[in-house]
């Protein structure tokens, strides 16, 4: 089996895992506020920091060399955690998946501003393509909007944000730096506010909070089997396959059916992420590379980012 090969059936594993995990999102949505859920899942998730912590031999302290940026990351996770979450709960699983491809999308027009990227002709048409795509869906006007659809929309934005900072901050702050403060800030945050929320919750369903963390550390370990093994313009396009298990899924679970206008504007969403990353991948006559290094799966809400976990792995592959 070739290492591409490899990779992209290790990613396409990953992202049926992470979609399992959104189910659970979703069946625990009936009952629950998404301040509850993030809050519990965030919880249960410390566990592996702690084991993190325990691993990292370096002396410095876990101040943020960019407080400002850092903060505005948190902020911005806090705020996707809980659209996603909310989303989840009340749209259909491929609808919200459909919106949340606008990721790439949106990743590539806030490089403008943020990093001082320029994006082409080409990526600006494939960009401009991809929010007509969202349009189709969407069908404003035709259709009536709700807050779960701004809440996916809004979760895509802020989500995409949080991946350009990091792009302008990780080379200087360290990997539990960008782990921590955002899993600190959703416990402060959804700890404070959960009050006018809570709701007791029975032992199935703190077992089903702790699979949603069991499940985010097996498909994160499988995204990094998969980044290590192949290119990132291979195993980046599997994201898309998640539409596929969410139409499963949600027939399956939740009775849930496509429209017609939701499959095309699906086909227009995931055609132009996927013309951005070929031509990234090629001759790239940009010089950026935004989607590919952005390597934080869809929709991953308050958990952990791919990318630090994927450092620490080279460096322990190094020193072997």
């Amino acid at each position: 089996m070739g290492s591409n090969t490899k990779g992209a059936l290790l990613s396409l594993l990953a992202f049926g895992v992470f979609a399992t995990h959104d189910v659970v999102i979703k069946y625990l949505g009936a009952n629950y506020a998404p301040v509850q859920i993030v809050f519990f899942s965030v919880l249960f998730g410390f566990p592996l920091v702690s084991f993190m912590l325990i691993g990292d031999s370096s002396a410095q302290n876990l101040r943020p060399r960019h407080p400002w940026w850092t903060a505005l990351r948190t902020v911005s996770v806090l705020i996707s955690g809980v659209c996603i979450f909310y989303a989840f709960s009340v749209l259909p699983l491929a609808q919200v998946y459909v919106m949340l491809f606008s990721m790439p999308l949106l990743i590539t027009l806030l490089s403008v501003p943020i990093l001082g990227e320029q994006v082409g002709l080409h990526r600006g048409g494939a960009v401009l393509a991809g929010l007509v795509g969202v349009l189709i869906v969407l069908q404003p006007g035709t259709t009536a909007l709700t807050l779960a659809h701004f809440s996916a929309l809004f979760g895509a934005f802020f989500g995409a944000l949080a991946s350009v900072i990091v792009r302008r901050i990780g080379r200087d702050e360290r990997d539990l730096v960008l782990l921590m403060y955002p899993m600190l800030g959703n416990f402060v945050v959804m700890g404070a506010v959960l009050p006018l929320y809570y709701v007791p919750m029975p032992i199935l369903d703190l077992g089903a909070v702790a699979l949603m963390a069991v499940l985010a550390v097996v498909a994160m370990r499988l995204m990094i089997g998969a980044y290590k093994a192949g290119d990132a313009a291979v195993v980046a396009p599997m994201q898309y396959s998640q539409i596929l298990w969410a139409s499963l899924y949600g027939a399956w679970f939740f009775n849930e059916s496509l429209e017609k206008f939701t499959w095309i504007g699906a086909a227009v969403i995931v055609a132009s992420g996927l013309y951005i990353v070929i031509r990234e991948s090629g001759h790239n006559p940009d010089g950026n590379m935004p989607v590919l290094r952005s390597r934080s799966r869809i929709a991953a809400g308050a958990y952990f980012r791919i990318g630090p976990l994927m450092r620490k792995a080279r460096i322990r592959a190094s020193k072997k």
